[in-house]
C-alpha cells in the first residue's frame, strides 16, 4: 500500500542492567528492549509511514522546531517520561537553555497536528509519579488530565474493555470484533470536558476511561490508557484480529481532515 501519511512513534524502549551470580563469581549484562515491534508490524501494510524514535534517542533527536514537527501527520508518545524531552544534555550537563519541546508539541497540535499518548509505566503520571506529564504543555493538549501521583491500575486478573454509548458508530471502532481480549492494567486519568470516552474499564474496577478522543486548537488528540505491548497488553491482544485495525483506526481518526 502506498504510504501517504507520516507518523512518529516516540519512546516504547528501555535498557535493563542485570547482575548474575554463579557461586563465587558474578558478571553483569545490559540488554536493550523494544515494545514497539507489534505496533510497527500492525501498521506495515497501511497507508502510514511509521518512524520509530527510541526513548534514548528522543532525548536529543526529537525535533526542536515546529517546522520539523509539522513534517509528521501524527506524533505518538508511548512509555516515555517528560524528563526525557526536557532534560537535553545541553540543559542537564552544561546548563545551556534549549527550546522546550513540550511546548512545541502542544503548539504543533494547536496548529493542526495530531498527538496521541499511549499508556505505560512512564506515560501520563506513571509509576511513582515519575512520568511527570501532569501540568505540562502536553497535558494541556491531551483530552485527559493526569493525576498528581502514581496512576497505575494494576489488574493481574485482567479486564475486558467495555465500549460506551459514544463508541457507537465511531470510526475508531469500525470493523472491530465484538469480543475484546483481556488487558492487564492501565493508567488512571480524568477526562476533560468535551472529550469523548469510547472505552472504559468495567464498573467493578472503577469504570475508569481507557480510550478517549478530543480536539485542541485545530488539531486532534487521543489517549489510550493501556499499553501497546506486554505487559499490560498481553500477547493474546496482539494476536487478536482487532489489534491492527484498532491502532490503524486511531491513526486514521487522528489524521483525518477536520471540517471547517
Amino acid at each position: 500500500m502506498k504510504k501517504t501519511k507520516k507518523v512518529l512513534l516516540v519512546g516504547e524502549t528501555w535498557v535493563s542492567a542485570s547482575t548474575h551470580f554463579k557461586g563465587f563469581d558474578q558478571f553483569s549484562s545490559v540488554t536493550f528492549h523494544s515494545g514497539a515491534q507489534a505496533l510497527i508490524n500492525a501498521l506495515a501494510e497501511t497507508e502510514f509511514e511509521l518512524t520509530h524514535l527510541p526513548a534514548h534517542q528522543a532525548v536529543e533527536q526529537l525535533p526542536f522546531t515546529l517546522e520539523a514537527l509539522a513534517e509528521y501527520d501524527a506524533i505518538l508518545l508511548s512509555d516515555i517520561g517528560a524528563n526525557s524531552l526536557q532534560l537535553h544534555p545541553d540543559v542537564w550537563l552544561h546548563g545551556k537553555p534549549v527550546a522546550d519541546r513540550l511546548k512545541l508539541l502542544r503548539d504543533y497540535v494547536r496548529q493542526g497536528g495530531a498527538l496521541a499518548m499511549f499508556g505505560g509505566y512512564l506515560s501520563f503520571q506513571g509509576i511513582d509519579g515519575k512520568a511527570r506529564w501532569r501540568r505540562t504543555p502536553v497535558e494541556e493538549a491531551l483530552p485527559v488530565t493526569c493525576l498528581p501521583y502514581d496512576d497505575r491500575l494494576e489488574t493481574p486478573e485482567g479486564f475486558a474493555p467495555e465500549l460506551t454509548a459514544q463508541a457507537e458508530g465511531h470510526p475508531i471502532l469500525a470493523g472491530l470484533p465484538t469480543e475484546w481480549p483481556l488487558l492487564l492494567g492501565a493508567n488512571e486519568v480524568e477526562v476533560k470536558p468535551g472529550a469523548e470516552v469510547l472505552a472504559r474499564l468495567p464498573a467493578d474496577l472503577g469504570g475508569h476511561p481507557l480510550l478517549v478522543t478530543g480536539h485542541y486548537g485545530a488539531g486532534r488528540t487521543l489517549a489510550w490508557m493501556s499499553d501497546v505491548s506486554p505487559h499490560w497488553l498481553p500477547p493474546s491482544f496482539i494476536a487478536w484480529p482487532g489489534y491492527a485495525p484498532l491502532f490503524g483506526n486511531m491513526l486514521r481518526w487522528l489524521t483525518a481532515e477536520q471540517a471547517a
